[in-house]
């Protein structure tokens, strides 16, 4: 799959973009094929903001840096039930990155690796962000 790359515009502004971690996708962001996120607390981007995807960005151990894969500009963001990835079909788990996983298959990795196994209400129907992002290419000349 090619990236979709959008160029910076001249005079962007002075603002630092934000991390994002992508340890379980460092190779989707690399090649990338992956283009859509799903996260938890993440409702407040908005279309237009620019964010370091990163291969980790917490959990670091004394020197270590954040590693800095890609420049991505939010596309858009959404709110949505975690099992809505259902009606998207296959082809939004590549999107993901998760190319080798069903959309079933996704929703059980995102609820084990988000710990909401450990609620009482059914985790498939948690409200997650869904950000579409476009790979950025910095203007040269």
């Amino acid at each position: 799959m090619s990236q979709v790359r959008v160029p910076i515009p001249s005079g962007s502004g002075d603002v630092m973009p934000r991390n994002m971690s992508f340890s379980m996708t460092t190779e989707a962001i690399r090649d990338g094929s992956k283009t859509v996120t799903r996260r938890l607390g993440w409702s407040f981007l908005k279309p237009g903001d620019l964010l370091w995807a990163c291969e980790k960005c917490m959990g670091l151990k004394k020197g270590e840096k954040v590693k800095r894969l890609a420049l991505i500009r939010v596309v858009s963001v959404t709110d949505e039930p975690l099992n809505k990835i259902v009606e998207y079909g296959q082809s939004e788990c590549d999107r993901e990155g998760f190319p080798h996983l069903t959309p079933i298959g996704f929703v059980h990795m995102f609820i084990a690796a988000n710990h909401l196994e450990r609620r009482t209400y059914s985790a498939a129907t948690q409200v997650v962000n869904r950000i579409e992002f476009a790979y950025v290419e910095e203007a040269t000349g």
